[in-house]
């Protein structure tokens, strides 16, 4: 029955997390896929995305109007592919 109980607490606590505000939504850090803005983001890294993150930048960067760069790339599962979106050469703000 002790088990049970620490299991119910645990819950708890995982329920009222994640249902919570809105704005706790961050308080575990980056998410799945890609973390970012329209000034670049984060690719966390796994060997599934080795031959795509450039075309994940890409897309992420597109939805701007911007191109990507990709900065750094840690080859060890749990860290992270780093990118910025840049404006293309021929547009002016």
């Amino acid at each position: 029955m002790r088990g049970y109980a620490a299991f119910f607490a645990v819950s708890v606590v995982f329920a009222t997390l994640s249902a919570g505000n809105p704005a706790q939504a961050g308080i575990l850090g980056p998410g799945p896929g890609i973390t970012g803005n329209d000034t670049g983001g984060i690719i966390p890294y796994s060997p599934f995305v080795a031959g795509t993150y450039r075309q994940l930048a890409a897309n992420y960067c597109a939805r701007w109007g911007r191109l990507s760069h990709i900065t750094s790339v840690s080859r060890r599962y749990g860290d992270y592919i780093g990118f910025v979106c840049i404006d293309k050469p021929w547009v002016i703000h």
